[in-house]
């Protein structure tokens, strides 16, 4: 019967007569946070009888809020960005401190290239939960993106800086160790990168490009 109703759950998406459309902020599923619009009534009705249906599946708000977090997740690797967005919505509706969800809304704004607001999102998961190792590497990888892209070394030392963060809670978090090594060899010293570099064989010498390997033991 559980499995039913689950289904019966997934299935529930906001539905807008066709009557009433014009007054509705189309899409609005696919950003985060609903993008903040101003709903008309018949979403917001929707959302009430989302919420009703799910307490009397769950024992609370947050309970649900986390399986829907877990949904989203699962679509987010089956490369379903769409699906994922809409489920963390609904998580976010449900419980709008979930840390989670905001790492899912990065993440998916990052698969966007869309790095600022990726960057916002992942942040303030973070102030929701600090402690959370791989919240850090996804805000570094955002971080990266946009020291490519515009060259401003202030990025490369703010990632850096997530990614010595996000060490100091998990230091076997090998991507995180990876990442950190292939940003050191941005600068001209090149130290660090060797440090990092030998940390990083200790647990999986694949966790480094080829190439960022022979740029830092070319020195």
């Amino acid at each position: 019967m559980k499995s039913i109703l689950v289904i019966t759950l997934l299935s529930l998406i906001v539905v807008i007569p066709s009557t009433a459309q014009h007054n509705c902020p189309e899409g609005i599923n696919l950003i985060p946070k609903y993008g903040s619009k101003k709903k008309c009534a018949e979403q917001l009705q929707s959302d009430s009888d989302f919420i009703t249906d799910c307490l009397k599946q769950f024992k609370d708000r947050k309970t649900a809020a986390h399986y829907f977090v877990k949904k989203g997740w699962e679509y987010f690797y089956k490369n379903d960005p769409e699906t994922a967005m809409k489920r963390f919505n609904q998580a976010w509706l449900l419980d709008s401190l979930n840390s989670e969800t905001f790492w899912g809304f990065g993440n998916l704004m990052g698969m966007k290239s869309n790095f600022e607001e990726s960057i916002k999102l992942l942040e303030h998961s973070i102030a929701l939960d600090p402690n959370n190792s791989s919240v850090y590497e996804s805000l570094a990888i955002s971080l990266g993106q946009l020291f490519y892209k515009t060259k401003n070394i202030e990025y490369l030392n703010k990632m850096t800086n997530a990614l010595k963060k996000s060490l100091s809670i998990n230091p076997k978090n090998v991507r995180a160790l990876g990442q950190l090594t292939a940003a050191y060899s941005y600068f001209v010293q090149k130290d660090s990168a060797v440090k990092y570099l030998k940390l990083t064989d200790q647990l999986d010498p694949a966790a480094v490009d080829p190439e960022v390997r022979k740029l830092i033991l070319k020195r």
